[in-house]
C-alpha cells in the first residue's frame, strides 16, 4: 500500500509508475466512479480539467484573444513612441513629476498579490479551499507582476541605462544608490516575481505529468515530459515535491508583506505632505491583498462560466474570497479615517491642507470615487445573499479594483499637485499616450492570461484530488460511498 497525495491505491503497482497508474484508472474508472454522491472523482477531475487543455480551441477564444492582442499592440505602440520622444509625451509636469507610470506600477504591483497569498499563506494555514483557485490566481500574479516591472524600466526616460539599476560594472565605475526607494523596488519586485515563478512552476509539475500521460502525439509527449522533469508519482518524489512547495510558501509568505511595504517606501519616505506617513507599508499591504483578492474573483467568475466549473469553484470559494475583501475594506477604510485623523491631530497646517484639498478640492472627485469603491461597495458583503450572488460578485469586484486604481491616483497626483508652495501648484491631465499605455498593459495581462488557461490546467489537479472526501484514506471504511 502506498500513498498518493492522500489517496491510498492498493494493489502491486511500481513506485515509479504511479502517476500513469492513476491516470489509466482515471480513463478506465476503476478506481472510482465519474460521480461520487453527485461530486467530482478523481475521474472526473483530471478528465475536466485536461479537456480544457487537449480539446480544440473554441472559436471565441480567438476572438477574444485577438481583442487584447490587439490592446497590447497599442502597449507597443506606445512605448516605442516615448522611446523616440521621451516622457514628455506624457501628462508629467512640475510639480507632478510622477503621474500614470508611477501609478500602474503600484495598481499592478497589488493586483499580483493575492496569488501568492493564496498558495503560500493559506497553504501554510491548511486551508483546503484554496486548492480550486491557486493555481490561476498564481499565474495573475506574475502577468500582474510583468504589467508592473514595465513602469519602472520605462518611466525612467532614457531606458538604455537601466542597467545602471543593478550592481553589476559599468562604464562610469559607479554603484547604484542602494540608499534610493527605486533600488529598493527593484530587488523587493524582481525577488517577488522569481520565488512566485518557482512556486507556480512546481506546484505544475505533477499535474503536466497527467497531461504528459495522456498526451496521444509525439511532439507533446516530449515537450510535457521535459517540463514535467521525470515525474512518475513515486513516493520519493512526492516527499520531495512537498518538501520543495513547504519551502517555497514559507520563502513567498514574508515576500507578500514585504514588497508593498517597500513600494510604499518609495512615498512614506519624502517629506511631502500626504505621503510622509509610517501608516503607509500595513496599509498598502492590506489595499493589495483587497485589489488582488478582487481581480481573483473577477476572473474566477469568469473560468467557472465559460468552462462549466462551478462544482470545482463553487459558491463557497467565492463567499469566502467576499469575506476576505470585506475585511481588508475595513482595513482600508480605517486607513482612510486615521489619515484624517493624524493630519488634524497634527497641528500641521500643510498636512490638513493636503487631505483637505484631497476631499473637497480639484481632484475631490477621483477621492470619492475612491470611498465610494473601496469603502461603500464591500459592505454589501455582510449579507450571505449577496457574497452568494455571482452578478453582485462580479460587478462588485470591478468596482473595488476602479476605486483602489482610483486610491492610487489620488496617493500620488493630489499629493504631488498641492505641495508647500501654492505658486507651484497646477493641475495634472493624462495625455492620450498615459491612457493608451495603462490600456495596453491590461491587454498584456489579459493576453498572458488566456495563454495561460488555453495551454496549462487552471486549476491544480493534483490538489483538488487531494482534498476530496475519497482522498481520505479510510473513505471507503466509513461507508461514504
Amino acid at each position: 500500500m502506498q500513498t498518493f497525495a492522500g489517496i491510498i491505491i492498493t494493489g502491486k503497482i511500481p513506485g515509479e509508475n504511479l502517476n500513469t497508474a492513476l491516470n489509466e484508472l482515471d480513463h478506465t474508472y476503476l478506481y472510482d466512479p465519474p460521480l461520487i454522491e453527485g461530486k467530482p472523482s478523481f475521474a472526473t477531475i483530471s478528465a475536466e480539467i485536461s479537456d480544457i487543455v487537449e480539446k480544440k480551441t473554441p472559436r471565441p477564444w480567438f476572438l477574444v484573444f485577438g481583442f487584447t492582442v490587439s490592446l497590447t499592440l497599442v502597449l507597443f505602440g506606445c512605448l516605442g513612441y516615448l522611446f523616440v520622444e521621451g516622457i514628455g509625451i506624457w501628462g508629467v509636469n512640475i510639480p507632478v513629476g510622477w503621474g500614470w507610470a508611477i501609478i500602474n506600477f503600484v495598481f499592478w504591483v497589488g493586483i499580483g498579490h493575492a496569488g501568492t497569498l493564496i498558495s503560500a499563506i493559506l497553504f501554510l494555514l491548511r486551508q483546503k479551499w484554496r486548492t480550486s483557485i491557486n493555481r490561476f490566481a498564481e499565474a495573475m500574479t506574475l502577468f500582474a507582476v510583468i504589467c508592473a516591472l514595465l513602469f519602472p524600466l520605462v518611466h525612467v526616460g532614457r531606458i538604455w541605462f537601466v542597467y545602471w539599476f543593478f550592481p553589476i560594472p559599468n562604464q562610469m565605475q559607479m554603484w547604484p544608490n542602494f540608499r534610493s526607494a527605486l533600488m529598493w523596488d527593484v530587488f523587493a519586485v524582481s525577488t517577488y516575481f522569481i520565488v512566485s515563478a518557482l512556486f507556480w512552476y512546481v506546484g505544475l509539475i505533477p499535474d503536466l505529468a497527467t497531461l504528459r500521460d495522456r498526451a496521444k502525439s509525439g511532439v507533446r509527449k516530449i515537450v510535457l515530459g521535459f517540463f514535467a522533469m521525470g515525474w512518475r508519482g513515486g513516493n520519493r518524489q512526492w516527499k520531495h515535491y512537498e518538501m520543495a512547495y513547504l519551502l517555497l510558501a514559507g520563502l513567498s509568505t514574508p515576500l507578500v508583506l514585504s514588497v508593498h511595504s517597500v513600494v510604499s517606501t518609495d512615498f512614506a519616505t519624502s517629506i511631502l505632505p500626504g505621503w510622509h506617513s509610517t501608516i503607509f507599508p500595513p496599509y498598502f499591504v492590506a489595499g493589495a491583498i483587497f485589489s488582488g483578492f478582487a481581480m481573483v474573483t473577477t476572473l474566477g467568475i469568469m473560468v467557472r462560466r465559460i468552462y462549466h466549473l462551478e462544482h470545482i469553484i463553487t459558491l463557497g470559494h467565492l463567499d469566502k474570497m467576499a469575506k476576505i475583501m470585506l475585511a481588508t475594506a475595513l482595513m482600508v477604510g480605517y486607513a482612510y479615517t486615521a489619515e484624517f485623523f493624524i493630519a488634524w491631530y497634527s497641528a500641521n497646517d500643510y498636512e490638513m491642507t493636503a487631505f483637505m484639498l484631497r476631499a473637497f478640492g480639484p481632484y475631490a472627485w477621483g477621492y470619492w470615487i475612491m470611498i465610494s469603491c473601496n469603502v461603500l461597495v464591500p459592505q454589501l458583503f455582510w449579507f450571505r445573499r449577496l457574497r452568494r450572488s455571482i452578478p453582485v460578485m462580479f460587478v462588485a469586484s470591478i468596482l473595488i479594483n476602479v476605486g483602489m486604481w482610483f486610491e492610487r491616483f489620488v496617493i500620488v497626483v493630489s499629493s504631488l499637485a498641492n505641495d508647500f508652495l501654492p505658486s507651484s501648484w497646477d493641475y495634472y491631465k493624462p495625455t492620450i499616450y498615459d491612457i493608451g499605455t495603462f490600456v495596453g498593459t491590461i491587454g498584456l495581462f489579459l493576453t498572458l492570461f488566456l495563454l495561460f488557461i488555453r495551454f496549462l490546467p487552471m486549476v491544480a489537479m493534483s490538489e483538488v484530488k487531494g482534498v476530496l472526501p475519497q482522498a481520505e484514506p479510510h473513505y471507503h471504511d466509513n461507508g461514504k460511498e
